[in-house]
């Protein structure tokens, strides 16, 4: 493996509580935020007014979204390709279909030298209803002792594992933090940027579990402290390795990729930032917290 530091002997252990104070001001500022700001809630879980409109020359799908901008009608747009028609959908109720349909109109009226008809309009209801949200969040629960079964049996203490799922369940809370904060729309996309971002995150915890279980029987008297701060430091160059790739490609999807995943893109920068953060900060010195606390 490529190491781009060399025998690294950083105390994580000694700064923990620094990381736990650290996690508890953000935690609670993402209480603060989801409370007074609420969630986003894209179409998915909104409904709204679905129209289809058909122009009479090739439209630029950015000139729809400029013109749609400029009028403050905040939609998602999917295009047909060959036929220069549009879906349009913007978030609203049944009874305001006709209004936000005008507001459309209005907007798209104002791009030169292309007219356009009308071919449908109507309301669609929310992708993700009640029933299926409570399935998916029944999942989530069941996925979540999944993990601390499979990580307990794997290095026979099932603390690693609920420390391992607290760490996972920070870097999402953080990431739709985030969201919450910059107020951008959750929908299913967004969704399954989050489920990413908890098998990333999970993912690099396993990594460093792993080598602290390797250690434990080449240094069987080691003291825990010592012996985590000397498992992290050894994977150091691999996780600043992976984890700068990964933010590279997603940064580049960000800055370049367009408004269609700009949340998406989003939602894992926060996410590979946390991900890392919570290996180190949170999971392990949870493990020696717990240990020091049973001793």
């Amino acid at each position: 493996m490529i190491r781009i530091l060399h025998k690294t002997n950083i105390n994580f252990i000694k700064l923990r509580h620094v990381f736990f104070a650290i996690s508890g001001i953000v935690v609670l500022a993402g209480i603060v935020s989801l409370s007074v700001k609420g969630i986003n809630l894209g179409l998915d879980f909104t409904g709204g007014t679905l129209m289809q409109v058909k122009f009479d020359k090739p439209v630029e799908i950015g000139a729809l979204r400029s013109a749609l901008d400029a009028a403050k009608v905040e939609t998602s747009i999917q295009g047909f390709s060959g036929e220069n028609a549009y879906a349009i959908k913007v978030k609203g109720t049944q009874e305001n279909v006709n209004e936000k349909a005008n507001q459309i109109i209005a907007a798209l009226k104002t791009i030169q030298g292309a007219s356009f008809t009308e071919e449908k309009r109507d309301y669609v209801g929310p992708v993700v209803g009640r029933d299926l949200a409570k399935k998916a969040l029944f999942a989530i629960v069941l996925s979540m002792f999944g993990i601390i079964i499979y990580v307990a049996f794997r290095f026979s203490n099932p603390i690693w594992g609920a420390a391992g799922v607290i760490g996972l369940l920070h870097d999402v809370f953080v990431a739709l933090t985030a969201m919450s904060l910059t107020n951008r729309e959750i929908d299913l996309v967004i969704v399954a940027a989050f489920l990413t971002i908890a098998g990333y995150s999970i993912n690099d915890t396993i990594v460093i579990f792993d080598r602290m279980r390797e250690n434990m029987r080449n240094y069987p008297k080691m003291q825990l402290g010592e012996l985590i701060n000397f498992s992290v430091n050894e994977c150091l160059s691999r996780t600043i390795i992976t984890t700068f790739t990964v933010f590279i490609t997603v940064l580049v999807l960000y800055l370049l990729g367009g408004r269609a995943i700009n949340n998406f893109a989003f939602a894992m920068l926060i996410g590979t930032i946390t991900g890392v953060y919570s290996t180190i900060a949170l999971c392990t010195p949870m493990v020696y917290q717990w240990e020091r606390r049973n001793k």
